[in-house]
């Protein structure tokens, strides 16, 4: 059980002024630091994906314009792309790439004009995608005495229906100021703890206001949350979408990262963290011991920061406006945006049972050069 401790009620501006004050004998180069800065994660393990994804859009009867905007996977530390091919059918149109300013994401763009029946957008390529391991040690994350502007971005919180709710709750769970490394740790088994998975009751769109609200979701709205709860103490954090690389209904799966001088960006996942702690504490073939063994592993594993090799990282961040403009800004990107005449199509959620109709879907194949293990599901990985 967290402590429960309520000081007194603080303002954000009150709790960014404790967090700057707390930072002021930290020694760190604020110039030095930088969104843009590679992952300091140990690599292992690399797996080569030959990837097929397809997003098949059934426009509305005598719809005039149709946009669809498709996030390009770039390499990084952690993964590396190549031969990324478009095509589209029946109607052939080219793809515009761009890259929206604020977290850098890239995007295909496709417009078809007055389509007839659906259209199918197919991009092929492969990707070489590392097991990522931070190892971090939370007594050792520092603040800097400043944040560079450039970094404003990812500290700015989503706006939240019940501000003072919110700030309470984050004052129970960080009741006195420590080290950012234990205070995340402190908001992710807090989230943990309260939150229910479930795909039926989902934002699907990293939304703090449902996870407080509804206190369960799905991955978004855990990690959307945690990332609020991040920002308002003062450090940069984000949700980041991506692809699961194995047969999976919904493809989709977001991480939350939270830069963490001197680690930098690290990459946790608390869902599939604790949908693995229920799946090790129904499993009647383990003892007691077993399990609570693989249960500290598999925590362990999370708070030290980790990615797996079966995931492929698509976009980052939240709040940000499509190139070209889509009619509004953008909350996360799963898998595409897609807008008919203006208007966005409704998101598909097909790991939900109740779901019947869809205006879109996708299609994946995924071919790996060598059986792929899921950290999430697989024992055999915490064992090692």
């Amino acid at each position: 059980m967290l402590p429960r401790r309520f000081p007194r009620f603080l303002a954000c501006a009150a709790l960014a002024a404790a967090v700057t004050a707390a930072a002021a004998d930290d020694g760190s180069d604020t110039e030095d630091l930088s969104p843009s800065q590679p992952y300091s994660a140990v690599r292992s393990d690399p797996l080569e994906h030959d990837v097929e994804f397809v997003v098949i859009v059934t426009p509305p009867y005598h719809c005039q314009s149709l946009d669809v905007w498709i996030p390009v996977p770039q390499s990084d530390q952690a993964q590396e792309i190549a031969n990324s091919q478009f095509s589209t059918f029946p109607v052939e149109t080219a793809a515009q790439i761009g890259n929206e300013p604020i977290y850098n994401n890239r995007f295909a763009y496709f417009h078809f004009d007055h389509p007839q029946g659906a259209q199918i957008i197919r991009h092929q390529f492969q990707a070489k995608v590392w097991t990522l391991e931070w190892n971090l040690d939370a007594e050792k994350t520092t603040r800097p005495t400043r944040w560079p502007d450039r970094f404003d971005p990812y500290r700015r919180p989503q706006p939240v229906d019940d501000e003072q709710q919110l700030q309470t709750l984050l004052q129970s769970i960080v009741p006195e100021r420590t080290e950012p490394g234990n205070e995340l740790r402190n908001v992710m088994n807090w989230v943990d703890q309260n939150m229910t998975y479930d795909h039926v009751h989902a934002s699907l769109s990293a939304d703090a206001n449902h996870a407080l609200a509804e206190r369960r979701g799905h991955c978004s709205d855990y990690h959307g949350l945690c990332a609020t709860m991040g920002r308002m103490l003062g450090y940069p954090a984000q949700v980041t979408y991506g692809l699961s690389l194995f047969p999976k209904n919904s493809p989709s799966h977001c991480k939350l990262e939270a830069f963490l001088p001197p680690y930098g960006w690290v990459s946790y996942d608390v869902s599939e963290t604790q949908k693995l702690v229920q799946k090790i504490r129904n499993d009647e073939q383990l003892s007691s011991q077993q399990k609570a063994v693989l249960t500290s592993a598999a925590r362990n594993r999370m708070q030290s920061g980790f990615r797996e090799n079966s995931w492929l990282l698509l976009t980052r961040g939240s709040d940000y406006q499509l190139i070209p403009k889509s009619k509004n800004p953008v909350r996360v990107v799963r898998t595409a945006w897609i807008e008919a005449d203006g208007e966005p199509l409704p998101e598909p959620d097909p790991a939900n049972p109740e779901q019947r109709q869809f205006a879109w879907m996708t299609a994946h194949r995924y071919t790996s050069d060598k059986p792929v293990q899921s950290p999430f599901a697989d024992y055999t990985t915490l064992e090692e």
